[in-house]
């Protein structure tokens, strides 16, 4: 028997890409769907586009032919807002402006009942704001989903300071009736997901600032060594850098300039260029048929001989460090100091090559750092930096060594946190703060980011993995390297660090 639907008919304004997975969401979900555009003949294209999709799921043997034809009748365009005086929610997908947003609904408001539902599928505006046009304020919601959405299966339901707790409900009812997961978020700029994205995609593009390495590098190391199924510069180029730069200076913004979410001038170049990503052919990388042009990695050196290898005292994971030197079949040093030919390892935590040889009185000619904040038996690359002062000779010395076994080896310029340690203590650190503004609870944060960005974890469960002590050690030393507030840790992750708890943890 088939559950009635949270709402037997629902208006769909705007028919672009979203406004078409909603509406083959909602007819699906078995609600009659009206889809209205202002651009003539966009609503019958959309009908047609989603039929279009519909039989051909068919032809697959994925929908049946009656389930076809039951969807196909639940779909109309219409030509004018007053045809959606009968729905009990109108969903609205246009451009994200918040002038144009609020026009509309002055404008839908006193053709419904009182009781209908109004939702925004806004990726980051205000819903508070947004419902400053409105009369009945409790009625309006946002409902966020995500490209495509019959894909992606979840959806943030927000809301907004004045939205009625039912209105959200209803909301949370429906999207389960799509077969997708709602995500419960306060109004905040960027809400769960997007909020939390920023840590990805403006570390990234810091760190390329910074010329500490190139675009397909960061990429490489945060795929093998963190398992992102796209790195941050491919993930901006697939979304098209208009959208991300503007989502990314709206949260900004919004936040009254907080450095954590800070833009990055090499993206507002390239959107003023017109070099948006793959839609264009062009953005982080040129596409040729569709596909990045990517250069071969360099293959490692050949060194003939070997120097004999030191590791600094302080190094993180020392005692691991030691076994894989044992296992590349290093000559390794163990005195007090080193030998006056030997390569000096150092694994930071946070803080450079050059802080840790200067305040050790290493010689920095003969120093080179590896990353060892991931396992190394979990990840596919090891990542290892320079500082200005090392010499050629031992930079291929450490690259030839690390690369013995086969598994890659990146070598990049002298960074805090390498590239991992600085991306992965930003995510963890907005998700700790997302849950200490109390936005969303830690479950639902989680999911929200596993299936909305596709991360290979959430932020907290990605804090836990590598240790809130850890992380915070990564931030807190950043902050003495950059002196940048956007290092500042979050009161979540210091407090729960310092208790030992995990960042799952709920006060009582």
């Amino acid at each position: 028997m088939e559950t009635s639907p949270a709402f037997s008919q629902v208006g769909l304004i705007g028919t672009g890409a979203m406004g078409q997975g909603i509406a083959q969401l909602s007819a699906q979900a078995g609600a009659r769907v009206l889809l209205l555009d202002t651009r003539e003949g966009a609503a019958q294209q959309a009908v047609d586009k989603i039929q279009a999709l519909w039989a051909s799921l068919a032809a697959k043997g994925k929908l049946s032919d009656e389930q076809v034809a039951a969807y196909g009748a639940r779909l109309q365009a219409v030509s004018s807002m007053a045809d959606l005086s009968g729905c009990d929610m109108v969903v609205e997908a246009i451009v994200e402006k918040l002038d144009i947003k609020q026009t509309l609904l002055r404008e839908l408001e006193p053709l419904l009942s009182q009781t209908a539902v109004i939702a925004s599928n806004t990726s980051s505006l205000s819903i508070t704001a947004m419902a400053t046009a409105l009369q009945h304020k409790g009625r309006f919601a946002g409902w966020h989903f995500f490209n495509p959405a019959p894909l992606m299966k979840v959806v943030e339901v927000i809301q907004g300071l004045a939205t009625d707790r039912s209105t959200c409900e209803r909301l949370t009812a429906f999207t389960r009736q799509f077969g997708h997961t709602p995500v419960n978020a306060q109004d905040t700029p960027g809400f769960l997901v997007n909020h939390l994205g920023r840590a990805y995609s403006t570390e990234a593009l810091r760190i390329v600032q910074e010329n500490v390495t190139d675009f397909a590098t960061v990429d490489r190391i945060l795929r093998d060594q963190i398992g992102f199924k796209l790195g941050p510069f491919e993930l901006m180029d697939l979304t098209g850098m208009d959208i991300t730069h503007a989502v990314t200076e709206s949260i900004y913004r919004q936040y009254y300039d907080e450095p954590r979410y800070r833009p990055n001038a090499i993206a507002a170049q390239r959107v003023a260029a017109g070099v948006l990503g793959r839609k264009t052919g062009e953005g982080y990388y040129r596409y040729a048929d569709g596909k990045p042009q990517v250069a071969e990695e360099p293959p490692a050196p050949v060194v003939n001989e070997l120097p004999p290898v030191w590791v600094s005292p302080r190094a993180a994971r020392r005692q691991e460090l030691y076994q894989l030197l044992r296992e590349l079949g290093a000559h390794i040093e163990t005195g007090q100091t080193p030998s006056s030919n030997a390569l000096i390892l150092v694994a930071p935590l946070g803080f450079d090559v050059t802080t840790v040889a200067a305040v050790d009185q290493l010689d920095a000619m003969r120093t080179v750092g590896i990353d060892m904040l991931v396992d190394d038996a979990a990840t596919r690359r090891r990542v290892l930096a320079t500082n200005p002062a090392t010499r050629r000779d031992m930079r291929d010395a450490a690259h030839a060594l690390f690369a013995r076994d086969g598994k890659a080896v990146s070598v990049i310029r002298d960074s805090g946190g390498f590239v991992t340690q600085r991306v992965v203590a930003g995510i963890v650190n907005i998700g700790s703060d997302i849950c200490q503004q109390g936005i969303g609870s830690p479950q639902d944060l989680e999911k929200a980011v596993t299936l909305g960005l596709g991360y290979p974890m959430g932020p907290l469960a990605m804090g836990d993995r590598f240790g809130p002590s850890s992380i915070l050690e990564v931030l807190f030393n950043l902050q003495t390297v950059y002196g940048d507030p956007r290092y500042r840790p979050s009161p979540w992750l210091r407090r729960r660090g310092a208790l030992g708890l995990s960042l799952m943890h709920e006060e009582n």
